[in-house]
């Protein structure tokens, strides 16, 4: 999927997942938002524009490499000047969003702070040490053999004394500039190091199946609302939610589920836990528990489920192809389905 997508615009119920980040920190009641970005900024530019819609003012900041969290601290260095401030990974989803977590900041003042998530799997994380007594003793990125089950959210809220430590640091074995190590030169210069702990649903948007597990959330809080055209062959049940513009046409669709404008259901079941995308075509097929992305189609497939589905991609069988099918499909690809005998 990213090697044609900027992966913080994959979507989850229809929206990118940069756009929630935008959302909560709007909510926050931040306005002034750079985002870094590497080869895939043209994408994001064209994605969020100037911010207006978020209610946002957005300064886009090249990274020329990916060179660690803290070397995008360091390029952004103009643009934040001597203020504090948040840096929020787009990657990442929270429910809940994070305006306690600022406001613990603002009433508690510490030189840095910092989101953290209890997980089953630390290895792959940033992970936070903690004391009997509750203080932050230390962050090591990504450890063989983890003390905690506390990884770092990729959340935090900085003072500008965080320049101080990002100079004071050297590139990991990754050859990366490590925001956990920048915080630990904080720790360990006695400086003050907060953090909070999740209490909702977070999700690092890293795999395929971390995606669908989000859209089964998202689509969790989803209303009923059809202003589509729905013909009266057709069944809706649960929440369904199908944008004007959308036709469904002798089909049965299953919520909580997303039909996007343009699309064309018919024949076919959808849902639950279905995002459609744009301008889909669904055609005499069963479809659940996945993500199909716009000018797609999926024509004569008895099942499909718990599939991530790129852009302009065609999957066709014979008539009503037999069995069940679990997909990851890239933009532009084609998949047909031999019939068996």
């Amino acid at each position: 999927m990213t090697h044609t997508s900027a992966k913080q615009l994959l979507p989850v119920a229809n929206k990118p997942v940069l756009f929630f980040a935008l959302e909560s920190i709007a909510a926050a009641g931040l306005k002034e938002v750079g985002i870094v970005v590497g080869e895939t900024g043209p994408q994001i530019m064209r994605s969020v524009g100037d911010g207006s819609s978020f209610g946002l003012d957005v300064t886009y900041i090249p990274q020329a490499e990916p060179l660690g969290l803290a070397h995008a601290v360091t390029i952004a260095q103009d643009f934040l000047g001597d203020d504090d401030f948040l840096m929020y990974l787009g990657d990442n989803f929270l429910s809940g969003g994070i305006a306690s977590f600022v406001n613990k900041f603002r009433a508690e003042r510490p030189s840095a702070q910092v989101l953290l998530t209890r997980v089953a799997d630390p290895r792959s994380f940033g992970v936070a040490e903690v004391d009997g007594r509750g203080r932050l003793t230390a962050l090591v990125e990504k450890p063989e053999f983890p003390k905690s089950d506390l990884a770092v959210a990729g959340v935090y809220v900085f003072t500008p004394l965080v320049h101080e430590a990002v100079r004071h640091i050297r590139p990991s074995w990754r050859n990366e500039l490590e925001i956990t190590d920048a915080l630990q030169w904080l720790i360990d210069s006695e400086h003050d190091v907060g953090y909070e702990v999740v209490t909702g649903f977070w999700k690092d948007t890293g795999s395929v199946p971390d995606m669908l597990e989000l859209n089964r959330l998202v689509l969790e809080r989803l209303r009923c609302r059809v202003d589509g055209d729905v013909d009266e062959a057709s069944e809706i049940v649960g929440r369904v939610e199908i944008t004007a513009g959308a036709t469904v046409r002798n089909s049965r669709i299953m919520g909580p589920a997303i039909i996007m404008a343009g699309a064309e259901i018919s024949q076919s079941t959808v849902g639950p836990f279905t995002s459609i995308g744009e301008n889909c075509r669904i055609s005499g097929s069963a479809i659940d528990s996945s993500i199909v992305l716009p000018d797609t189609s999926i024509d004569g497939v008895q099942r499909v489920e718990k599939s991530f589905i790129g852009r302009n991609v065609e999957v066709t069988g014979p008539d009503s192809a037999p069995g069940v099918y679990q997909f990851v499909l890239g933009d532009h690809s084609r998949m047909q389905i031999g019939a068996t005998g």
